[in-house]
């Protein structure tokens, strides 16, 4: 079957600001005005910097309900805790992803690497005050909202790297690329495929989404064309058309590194008021009724799997 090449969107400068207790970041997207866009992903952060006070003071505690969310460290670590009493560690390469679900507070505070850290971790990164991540919100499907809350905990080690014949490494969080399967196995309704890919100079990386998906790209690094023809170059978020499966990536002279995001739409509505994120505005009534009155935890025992 001839395949048919996807077409740019949009492409998007992101925003910096402050989240959390002052945590400096910049956001690609999130909110009500791109969420018809890359529906099923409601909200992209990429944070980072190499100054403990633009991250020290971190996400305290705070709740999510009807969404999951998926941290992605660099470098540094990130400490996080709930409000059932587990908690851990994200060191560079790791990823949590958590299904808020139902209802869960918990809070994940950045911090510098130590003197105390894994043996291993120090001879490949030593001691830095440099962290960076991103972290991003997949939406879930109305009769998905309620469910019980999830933390899997992934190593960097367990999640797969691909070189591809052009040379690129392709590190396969969620989703499969070439029929190997990423880290995350489970099903919903989104299927979210997450990728990242590090490209040499002069290459050529080709990708084939399913017809009808939401298609993203963030740049982190480095510049790229997209089909021989649309230029984009430092930290830029490039929407793709549903329709067509095929893009075609190159780079010019430098490396570039950038994650690709699919996943299947969920065309319903969205009731959004901070870290919750429901379909009716009677639930998030619900939702502010239930933290007022202590009843926002619905499950007093997440699943956590390591």
């Amino acid at each position: 079957m001839k395949q048919t090449r996807k077409t740019v969107v949009s492409s998007i400068l992101p925003a910096e600001t402050r989240d959390g207790a002052g945590v400096k970041l910049h956001r690609v997207f999130g909110g009500m005005s791109t969420v018809t866009m890359t529906d099923p992903f409601l909200l992209l952060d990429h944070f980072g910097s190499n100054r403990i006070e633009d991250y020290i003071s971190g996400f305290p505690w705070h709740p999510h309900r009807g969404i999951e969310t998926v941290t992605y460290l660099m470098e540094g670590k990130v400490d996080h805790e709930d409000s059932v009493g587990h908690r851990g560690t994200i060191y560079p390469g790791d990823i949590q992803w958590m299904t808020a679900g139902s209802g869960i507070f918990h809070q994940e505070m950045p911090a510098p690497l130590n003197e105390r850290e894994p043996e291993e971790l120090l001879k490949s990164t030593g001691l830095t005050t440099n962290v960076s991540g991103f972290q991003l919100w997949v939406n879930i499907s109305a009769r998905e909202k309620m469910t019980k809350p999830k933390y899997r905990a992934m190593k960097n080690g367990s999640v797969p790297v691909v070189d591809d014949d052009g040379g690129s490494m392709v590190k396969i969080v969620a989703g499969s690329f070439e029929g190997i399967q990423g880290a995350l196995r489970y099903g919903t309704e989104t299927d979210p495929t997450y990728l990242e890919i590090r490209m040499p100079e002069e290459t050529e990386f080709k990708y084939y989404f399913r017809e009808g998906r939401t298609a993203i790209i963030y740049l982190v690094t480095g510049s790229i064309s997209i089909n021989a023809s649309e230029i984009f170059s430092g930290m830029r978020g490039i929407i793709l058309s549903r329709s067509g499966s095929e893009v075609s990536i190159k780079t010019g002279d430098s490396p570039s590194r950038f994650l690709i995001l699919s996943g299947n739409p969920l065309n319903e509505p969205v009731y959004w008021y901070g870290p919750i994120v429901m379909n009716t505005r009677e639930q998030i009534e619900e939702a502010l009724s239930d933290l007022k009155s202590g009843r926002f935890v619905r499950e007093k025992e997440p699943d956590f799997v390591e």
